[in-house]
């Protein structure tokens, strides 16, 4: 499976995974506290400039440089692509956490 939030390719680019509650602010080491991206889209999630939604519909800072740029290599449905199981889908509540804590509106 290729990267859920960017149009990535795993070969050149470091896969990472991102949590929404982190593990140093008590969030639980599980499944539904993580999604796994590559490279850019690593980084920028963990700096704020990316986060999710509750329906996980990407979103992009207003602190971005270049918010265009990050748009064009963002899924073009806007949102991130989930395992098929439910218990491996992020669970809105570590989103929402990334969001308040972590994510530059």
């Amino acid at each position: 499976m290729g990267c859920p939030v960017a149009w990535d390719d795993p070969r050149r680019s470091g896969a990472g995974d991102d949590v929404g509650r982190p593990v140093d602010a008590n969030g639980p080491d599980i499944i539904s506290n993580g999604i796994a991206l590559f490279g850019t889209m690593h980084w920028m999630f963990n700096r704020g400039m990316i986060g999710l939604e509750d329906d996980l519909r990407i979103l992009v800072s207003r602190q971005v440089n270049d918010p265009d740029s990050v748009r064009a290599i963002i899924n073009k449905s806007g949102y991130a692509i989930t395992p098929r199981r439910a218990s491996e889908r992020p669970h809105p509540h570590f989103p929402q956490w990334h969001r308040e804590f972590r994510f530059k509106s």
